[in-house]
């Protein structure tokens, strides 16, 4: 095993709330943007979706981006949703949908 993998996992043993809040925080703003996808594209089939990944951007404030694949029109469209939220409340501050 490598020292990185094993260091994560001993992290989760020994801390498993550390583990659970990103979960947490990847299934709760995911939902929030499968929403916005299915009301900006209303009737049109969701495809496919991924977790692109989080990024910090202050010390409080971090966005995570989801990437949709929307049929519409008989075309595959990529949608972003990148949703900002407070670490420290847990609001959802700003969500950005990019084509």
């Amino acid at each position: 095993m490598k020292k990185p993998l094993l260091i994560i996992c001993l992290l989760s043993i020994l801390f498993p709330c550390l583990a659970n809040a990103t979960e947490v925080d990847y299934k709760k703003f995911g939902r929030i943007a499968s929403v916005v996808v299915k009301e900006d594209y209303p009737g049109q089939a969701v495809k496919d979706y991924h977790y692109l990944g989080r990024k910090q951007l202050t010390s409080e404030k971090v966005s995570d981006t989801f990437e949709f694949t929307v049929q519409e029109n008989n075309r595959d469209k990529r949608v972003l949703i990148i949703v900002v939220h407070d670490l420290e409340n847990e609001k959802t501050l700003n969500i950005t949908v990019h084509e």
